[in-house]
């Protein structure tokens, strides 16, 4: 019944906490994307593809103590970070999940490391994937032409997806 919650713990887990919800949202969708286990319905919204889903899951395993938010403040804007808890590696053991994969631990550790906006790129070109490479730059240049990707950002973010899909199929 809490499956799809305990997946959530485990990623977050995984991760060794996640800072910023909107990258929380790109990381998950990416790897769901990459066919990882994730059931979360998304839909493109202002920052990308968003997932009510997600959110109400997060809220509920931080009010069940299966997860810590940490409100950070930024000055000018909030940031969250979210951490497994000890009843949360509980709750992900009981849930009986498999192990997480080394392919999706590789795939977490990469998406770590990039930045929000990466993210928010990478998750946007996945979300028109059904379309020809040169389409899905012209869609992209439409809904999100106030962040002014550059060629190069958008060749990374292209090689990065293929990159994880490459070591997907590997392991």
């Amino acid at each position: 019944m809490l499956e799809e919650h305990a997946r959530i713990v485990q990623f977050i887990g995984a991760a060794d906490g996640i800072t910023g919800r909107k990258k929380l949202q790109k990381m998950v969708y990416i790897a769901k994307k990459l066919q990882f286990p994730f059931k979360e319905k998304y839909e493109f919204h202002v920052y990308g593809p968003y997932s009510v889903e997600l959110t109400t899951r997060v809220e509920e395993l931080c009010n069940m103590g299966f997860l810590n938010e940490e409100r950070q403040d930024k000055g000018s804007y909030v940031q969250y970070k979210y951490q497994m808890t000890n009843e949360g590696e509980h709750f992900a053991q009981m849930a009986q999940l498999e192990e997480t994969s080394p392919a999706l631990v590789s795939c977490i550790t990469q998406m770590k490391d990039k930045s929000s906006r990466f993210l928010e790129l990478v998750s946007t070109l996945l979300y028109f994937d059904h379309m020809p490479k040169e389409e899905q730059i012209e869609k992209l240049h439409v809904v999100k032409g106030k962040l002014n990707f550059t060629e190069e950002e958008i060749e990374e973010a292209f090689s990065f997806v293929m990159n994880l899909m490459n070591e997907r199929a590997v392991q």
